[in-house]
């Protein structure tokens, strides 16, 4: 069996007041629970060592308030992390090589600690994050797709949008982060027409898709076997951005479409996972992104509450091997 009764280790930054939700759950369960931000905390005091003997391998994690034997993990929480940028008082080169050595030693050992539970492992996580991978997972799952196409080739481009009388949209393929005169942007989704379309389609892959005719949207957030579901009504082709405007309230899942996301996750090895559907007039529903390590708290609170419990019920009862 496996390791039942040691800590949970909680990958996140110290800001993430979503892992706080999750937190007190466990606390009040009298589970115990170590915080890491190992982008910042490995460069502030804490510290992080491996041995690997054969027949023999051991880790230590130091914080200035204890100290934890890596094999007593029971389950890892991957939130939210900070990135691994090295050291802030290094510049150039030195800064670059110390995070790339902090990501491929800190990280590998945090990922490969035998016997936890990991919610999500992050190699899992960064495999489910490719769209073109989570468009052809779906399709194997039995989810309905919007035709897709992805290309830096302005023709096809433009046949693909013209030929879609019913609409057709533009996605960015990663929230790469984007400003204006030193002001953050977001690239929403957006109705885009072949007349728009020019030569700087080249310079990267682009991702357009036909226009879903949607009645409404769904957020279901998984965690393991369990399914929350969420319709949201709002009067943005992309509902995020103006959650003020939106409205969300709890919605059954359909039996076809809950078999094909616990398919999905098992082909990416997921405990979790945020689906974002189109739901057409008729009933049907379209598989539009799963985010493996999406947003959750701005749910209705008793949703909330509900997803909070079932992760700590996932990192309490650490793996099953």
């Amino acid at each position: 069996m496996g390791n039942r009764s040691g800590s949970v280790l909680v990958l996140t930054n110290p800001l993430d007041v979503t892992a706080d939700a999750v937190l007190r759950v466990l606390a009040e369960r009298h589970v115990p629970v170590v915080r890491l931000d190992p982008g910042t905390d490995l460069h502030t005091g804490a510290s992080l060592t491996a041995v690997y003997r054969t027949g023999d391998e051991r880790g230590t994690l130091r914080t200035a308030s204890r100290e934890l034997d890596l094999s007593g993990v029971r389950s890892i929480w991957v939130r939210r992390a900070s990135p691994y940028e090295g050291p802030p008082d290094l510049d150039g080169q030195d800064r670059r090589f110390a995070a790339s050595q902090c990501h491929w030693g800190a990280g590998g050992i945090l990922a490969s600690l035998p016997g936890a539970h990991y919610v999500n492992h992050p190699w899992a996580n960064r495999a489910a994050e490719h769209k073109p991978a989570q468009l052809s997972a779906a399709q194997r799952s039995g989810l309905l797709v919007p035709d897709t196409l992805i290309t830096n080739n302005e023709q096809d481009a433009r046949e693909f949008v013209t030929s879609h009388t019913g609409g057709a949209v533009y996605k960015p393929l990663w929230n790469t982060p984007y400003s204006v005169s030193g002001k953050p942007q977001a690239v929403w989704v957006r109705e885009v027409s072949g007349a728009e379309l020019t030569t700087a389609i080249d310079t990267c892959p682009h991702m357009f898709q036909a226009k879903v005719p949607k009645a409404f949207d769904v957020r279901v957030t998984a965690v393991g076997d369990r399914l929350f579901g969420i319709r949201i009504d709002s009067p943005d082709l992309d509902w995020r951005q103006r959650q003020d405007r939106m409205t969300s309230t709890p919605i059954d899942i359909p039996g076809p479409v809950a078999r094909s996301i616990d398919a999905y996750l098992g082909e990416f090895r997921l405990v979790y996972g945020a689906f974002d559907f189109a739901v057409t007039f008729a009933g049907e529903w379209y598989f539009l992104e799963c985010n493996p390590n999406g947003q959750w708290a701005w749910q209705p609170a008793e949703t909330t509450t509900a997803i909070a419990h079932a992760i700590a019920d996932q990192l309490a009862k650490g793996s099953d091997t």
